[in-house]
């Protein structure tokens, strides 16, 4: 083993362990550093406590800890042992414990010291995980503040080394030169004329025709994995096994393709980015690479998270062609043009970066973390993912109205689980029946079945063995025994979750509205689409279709619901616009979300009432519905300018977005005893936003940015305020003589856009600069100007001379 290439910096990594407080390994695929390093590091580095090796797939952990262990001579769980969901192979001598990166947060969660742990590596941290960013923002936490003598160790084969550098400036850099065989790399872009899936299979089979040895297939996802299987069985001899691989696949099944070729056979692993890192798959010397993954994008306008197809990055075209020489020399084809493969992406854009955050927001809560720039970070996670988290966790009642965690929140943290998940089983904790269905229930959503049916029942009345393990152990966690499924209480269970995601059938078959406004569709083969009302609580936005894709759902009786649950149901007074009657018309409507239940109609609300609809209405519609007048909106746009050029100033809130926030603060004072459409577009929206503003504000605003601005003749011309564009000013080019400098408003800040025109009001030149235009272009002007109107003046010094609005023969005496 000492032959393995990472063995040469061995010592050079042990003395900048001792050193430093973080360290930085690069070593290449097939370098010993996830399957040898670890125990060297173990054995030699004197160290007292425990170590963790974070591997980000469970596959891969299990493997690595199984080749430590093998390394001793002993099974998992004695020196060597592993840790992931659902499954602990962990002993009282385990010294070196694999653990999948949710475990580490849950143990970092526990016991922030990390008693008896005195080295963290984090692996493959080039993938740039969620989990592995949160984990290394939370053990710098523990560096700084609880552990000074906690190590961390960053392992991968590629890694962005500037970003780190800046991060951590004192960790050293370790290079490994790495062994691995020669890899011939090809590029080849898939005919345009073939379908992808048959272009895919086309290649393959012509490179198992004319190489030896096995085949590692990498593909965006299950369906391509799946339908390019198919068409390969077709094409390839009796000799060659074909063998997915891909993350929902039973760890069994994921066993058997990594494991080496039968005698006198072949094989092809058709894989997903799962086998980039980490797995050595036995007997592989061919690698065909699709150049394109999936990857998933949170949209925080829609909550939902969709499956993008992309462009992989060069550092993961580097690692899928590493496999091939990892045992023999060996042959990459690319299926991509060389010069589409060279202009790339460096780098795998980090995970954090497009993720859905409220599993992270609720585990820094728990940290006791309220800002996200109280840590370091890579990448700082998103302002609208964070917001979105925020809402989404109020909603389940994990936070109170100042967004502390409530008690129930406290305890959804404990669990590890998905948020949603998480206060499934707290709510239901109190009724076993309640908490075996609910663990059921997020045992069959946590890995969701594969059959094609996407009605949750047949799951639920079939569950598989997986399932019933992994409900027996959520129930365990909350300290729960006994209680049986029931199928009459995950109308409920699913309410405490996915209230959100309560559905209503609307217009063709199969399409559906959330309670939250978004639309959804089923498969028009799935039988639910004969219900009106489908609970749906695993839904996949598509990159195309709008509609989100249902994938689980049930059939729901919305009125046993209301009965079981009230507290989904709102009572509220709505207005809308009666075409018929041409007027605003007030209901009473009860409503989950924005489905409506009940709706009658009311003849005399009161203001109050009638005056909060209103306001919704408006939001609703936007403020176009709204009279402004010009006088109006120019105040609107030099309040908003005046945010942009007088910052120092505490300008109120002008923006469409900030006004319909605060429309109780400054149109609902000017409101009176409006009742209608036509008393509300008679409210003086001027009056209204001059409200609020201070005296002070007042007199500044008119100072800094008049409505009218004086030219040298005396005339008082508007001044015409953009959200977007200068301010700008229309004068005839005479009344402009005598005006040496361009003028200016906001302190002189911002100079006005001076659009001169000629006697007939026609646009002569637009400039910021006058003094420049008299210098410049005004001869021009002059000539031209001359011969059309000879009976105004033109003079050759317009910057001194008198200006005018007449012509010659009423001009004032020189």
């Amino acid at each position: 083993m000492s032959a393995l290439p990472v063995s040469a910096v061995l010592p050079e990594l042990l003395a900048a362990l001792r050193q430093s407080a973080q360290v930085l390994l690069i070593a290449p695929t097939g370098a010993g550093k996830s399957t040898w390093l670890p125990l060297q590091i173990l054995q030699q580095a004197d160290f007292d406590g425990r170590i963790l090796l974070l591997e980000p797939r469970r596959l891969a952990a299990r493997n690595v800890a199984q080749r430590l262990a093998e390394l001793l001579g002993e099974q998992p769980g004695e020196t060597v042992g592993y840790r992931m969901r659902s499954e602990s192979r962990c002993g009282p001598n385990t010294r070196l414990e694999v653990v999948t990166e949710g475990i580490l947060t849950r143990m970092l969660q526990h016991d922030p010291m990390l008693e008896g742990v005195q080295l963290v590596i984090l692996d493959e941290f080039h993938e740039r995980s969620l989990q592995a960013d949160l984990a290394l923002a939370l053990l710098l936490d523990v560096q700084s503040g609880l552990r000074d003598d906690l190590k961390i160790l960053l392992m991968s084969a590629t890694l962005d080394n500037q970003r780190l550098s800046e991060l951590l400036p004192d960790a050293p850099l370790i290079v490994s030169e790495g062994r691995s065989y020669p890899v011939e790399r090809r590029y080849r872009p898939c005919p345009a004329h073939l379908r992808f899936d048959e272009a895919v299979a086309a290649e393959v089979a012509q490179v198992l025709r004319e190489e030896s040895g096995s085949l590692l297939l990498f593909l965006p996802g299950v369906g391509e994995i799946e339908r390019v299987k198919t068409l390969l069985e077709a094409r390839v001899g009796s000799d060659v096994d074909l063998c997915p691989l891909y993350g929902a696949l039973p760890l069994s099944t994921q066993q058997r393709a990594i494991l080496p070729a039968a005698a006198g056979r072949r094989k092809v692993v058709l894989a997903t980015n799962i086998a980039e890192t980490s797995l050595t798959i036995e007997g592989i010397r061919l690698v065909v690479d699709c150049g394109l993954e999936r990857a998933a994008r949170f949209d925080a306008r829609t909550g939902l998270t969709r499956l993008e197809t992309q462009r992989i990055s060069q550092a993961s075209m580097i690692q899928r062609a590493g496999r091939a020489g990892r045992l023999t020399p060996g042959i990459c084809l690319h299926l991509i043009a060389k010069e589409q493969a060279e202009r790339a992406m460096a780098n795998s854009e980090a995970e954090i970066t497009r993720s859905e955050m409220t599993g992270l927001w609720l585990d820094l809560l728990l940290w006791g973390c309220h800002d996200v720039a109280q840590l370091r970070w890579l990448d700082t996670p998103p302002e609208a993912a964070l917001y979105a988290a925020r809402q989404l966790l109020h909603a389940l009642g994990t936070t109170d109205h100042n967004g502390k965690l409530s008690a129930k929140g406290r305890q959804m943290a404990q669990l590890g689980s998905d948020p949603r998940f998480a206060a499934m089983l707290v709510d239901a904790e109190t009724q076993p029946d309640a908490l075996a269905t609910a663990a059921l229930l997020v045992a069959i959503l946590e890995e969701p079945p594969r059959n094609g049916s996407a009605d949750l029942r047949d799951a639920f009345y079939r569950p598989l063995a997986h399932w019933q393990r992994r409900a027996q152990q959520l129930k365990k966690r909350l300290g729960g025994g006994g209680g049986e499924p029931d199928a009459d209480l995950i109308p409920a269970c699913l309410a405490s979750a996915f209230a959100d995601r309560i559905a209503r059938r609307r217009g063709e078959e199969g399409r559906y509205q959330l309670a939250n406004g978004i639309g959804v569709k089923l498969d028009s083969e799935q039988a639910l689409t004969r219900y009106e009302w489908v609970f749906a609580p695993l839904l996949l936005q598509g990159s195309v279709q709008p509609d989100a894709r249902i994938l689980l759902a049930m059939p729901l009786d919305i009125d046993a619901l209301v009965r079981t649950c009230p507290h989904l149901v709102r009572t509220i007074t709505e207005v809308e616009w009666d075409e018929d009657k041409g007027t605003l018309r007030a209901w009473q409507r009860e409503k989950i979300g924005v489905l409506t239940l009940k709706s009658q109609p009311l003849t005399k609300p009161d203001a109050q009432t009638l005056h909060t609809a209103m306001l919704r209405w408006i939001r609703e519609k936007g403020l176009a519905v709204l009279n402004w007048t010009p006088e109006a909106e120019q105040l609107r746009l030099r309040l908003l300018c005046a945010a942009r050029w007088l910052p120092e100033e505490n300008w109120p809130a002008s923006s469409d977005e900030q006004l319909l926030a605060t429309l109780e603060t400054w149109l609902l004072p000017q409101m009176g005893e409006v009742r209608d459409l036509r008393g509300l577009r008679q409210v003086n929206l001027l009056q209204a936003l001059l409200q609020i503003l201070t005296w002070s504000q007042r007199q500044r605003l008119d100072s800094e940015l008049p409505t009218h601005y004086t030219v040298p003749t005396g005339s008082r011309l508007p001044i015409r305020y953009d959200a977007e564009k200068p301010p700008a000013l229309a004068v005839r080019l005479q009344e402009m003589f005598g005006e040496a400098a361009n003028p200016c408003v906001a302190q002189g800040r911002v100079p006005l856009v001076l659009e001169l025109l000629s006697p007939a009001q026609r646009p002569l030149q637009i400039t910021r600069d006058l003094a420049g235009f008299w210098q410049g272009a005004y001869p021009q002007v002059q000539k031209e100007m001359k011969g059309r109107y000879p009976k105004h003046l033109w003079p050759d010094d317009p910057a001194n001379a008198l200006p005018t609005r007449r012509t010659k023969k009423f001009s004032p005496p020189s």
